[in-house]
């Protein structure tokens, strides 16, 4: 495995980058609910809506991704003259660290994807756009906002979905700048033909887009590689990232070709992810990466994106905890603070996924806290277990507790396979997280009643059970370390 450090130490430039941004945002629409019924009408299902969201798309989720990786963005679009257009606006009015230029064109609507999700599982997507490319003026407009904008760029994204942003102009005369100031620019193509963007530094496909410029299969490494320098001087591009899936990433310059696996991760929505993979590209190669070690940032960003509901936004401290779990073993992805663990959580309930919590200090893990998570997890189909920080022990036992470390105790919890997240809590009693997480199922042991389980009136006053685990005779943290204390004296 290679050395991950100088990674970590790329992420914390983040912050004095500044990325510009130019495609086509839109607006994407998340509408969820279930089914239980056929419509008498035509064969299809019913959905029971039960709620919606909606966040920015496109080169906006873009511009979200390079502000959660903790650097700078500016965005140069196009909306309609209509309500989605203002609900882009004021998206963008309550966002930090992300600056828009949005030119108004009367003559096309605001794009919007609509994805209509039961049970978790997605049924349909509608979407209202216009594919046309833009009008001279229009275009003319974009250019102005580009001239503006491009001052303090310190690289520029072209983000094409293809709904006519990027036009012929627009992107002739982006390119021919960028290269005059010697400023990098990276394009995710949506044209088969990609000379189009020719004196970009780094074009990023996916293998079905790489399959249709080139004509070529790409199965294999020794496929993509061929494909890739086929297209390499014929396009006028330095580099080639083709993103392929559950097979990693392959990168291609004229002289070299690296191929990076895939990030294990539980894959739940691969909206946006190609957003995330490169807003991960576009920071980490303006602060100072090769472009091998950003594609290895890209391609954890895009591991994490796909286990995130809807089109969801990759944050540096992620990113972090990422690489440091592959230096010191899977578990430790487990070990979350409370905001990743609620993200997760939202993700579970999308799916129908009932989740569970128990919570103690778990100082020294003996079978009875072993037979606790298996019974908590027996009852909920995600178990988040509550941990309670060294301070917290030492608030509650005094000190010379605890005797294991909270690292090390949140580890060896993490290692147990009923257990899905560990989350330390600095407080006396888990009562921010049982409110914040609003789990379904609450275990604690049998030697509690439902009276003196701590949080036990907010679980069932929401509708959650409160269930008391039988306990395993004979085993006790605090006996243990009486009987080790006095075995010392003894001796």
């Amino acid at each position: 495995m290679e050395n991950r450090i100088p990674l970590l130490d790329i992420l914390d430039k983040a912050a004095s980058i500044e990325a510009l941004v130019i495609g086509d945002v839109m607006l994407d629409r998340f509408v969820y609910g279930s089914t239980a019924r056929i419509s008498p009408e035509a064969p299809i299902p019913i959905l029971s809506i039960t709620h919606q969201s909606q966040m920015l798309g496109g080169a906006g989720n873009v511009v979200r991704n390079i502000a959660s990786l903790g650097g700078k963005a500016q965005l140069i679009s196009v909306v309609g003259e209509d309500p989605e257009g203002r609900e882009i606006e004021g998206i963008f009015a309550t966002q930090g660290a992300t600056t828009p230029h949005l030119v108004k064109s009367v003559g096309r609507p605001t794009t919007v994807k609509t994805r209509f999700i039961a049970d978790g599982q997605q049924l349909l997507r509608s979407d209202h756009e216009a594919t046309h490319q833009l009008q001279p003026q229009t275009a003319g407009n974009v250019l102005k906002a580009f001239q503006g904008a491009v001052k303090n760029a310190d690289i520029i994204v072209l983000s094409d979905y293809a709904k006519g942003v990027l036009s012929d102009t627009v992107l002739r005369q982006v390119i021919a700048y960028a290269k005059e100031k010697d400023i990098p620019i990276i394009a995710d193509p949506k044209s088969t033909d990609f000379s189009r963007y020719a004196g970009v530094t780094l074009l990023t496909p996916n293998r079905k887009e790489m399959i249709a410029a080139s004509g070529m299969p790409c199965g294999t490494n020794y496929e993509v590689e061929q494909a890739a320098r086929s297209i390499l001087s014929k396009a006028g591009v330095s580099a080639i990232l083709v993103t392929r899936s559950e097979a990693g990433m392959s990168l291609i310059t004229k002289d070299e070709a690296h191929h990076i696996a895939a990030e294990a991760q539980e894959v739940f929505d691969v909206s946006g992810a190609g957003d995330s993979v490169i807003a991960a590209l576009a920071i980490a190669f303006a602060a100072g990466a090769s472009l091998a070690d950003a594609a290895r940032i890209a391609n954890l960003a895009g591991g994490i994106a796909v286990s995130k509901s809807g089109t969801a936004a990759v944050t540096k401290a992620e990113i972090k905890q990422a690489l440091h779990s592959q230096e010191i073993g899977d578990m430790d992805a487990k070990i979350v603070n409370l905001d990743m663990a609620l993200e997760r959580v939202m993700n579970w309930r999308s799916r129908g996924l009932k989740v569970g919590f128990t919570n103690g200090c778990f100082d020294l893990v003996h079978p009875g806290h072993i037979s606790l998570m298996r019974q908590a997890r027996a009852e909920c189909d995600r178990l988040i277990v509550g941990l309670n920080t060294d301070d917290s022990i030492r608030r509650l036992k005094g000190e010379g507790r605890p005797v294991t470390n909270e690292n090390s105790r949140a580890i060896v919890i993490a290692g147990l396979t009923d257990v899905d997240l560990v989350v330390p809590f600095n407080d006396d009693t888990p009562i921010k997280l049982i409110e914040a997480i609003k789990h379904e199922e609450l275990t604690k042991g049998a030697g509690y009643t439902k009276e003196t389980v701590v949080g036990a009136e907010i679980v069932e006053a929401y509708g959650g059970r409160v269930h008391l685990a039988s306990l395993k005779e004979g085993f006790s943290t605090t006996g243990t370390i009486e009987r080790l204390l006095a075995a010392k004296k003894e001796a």
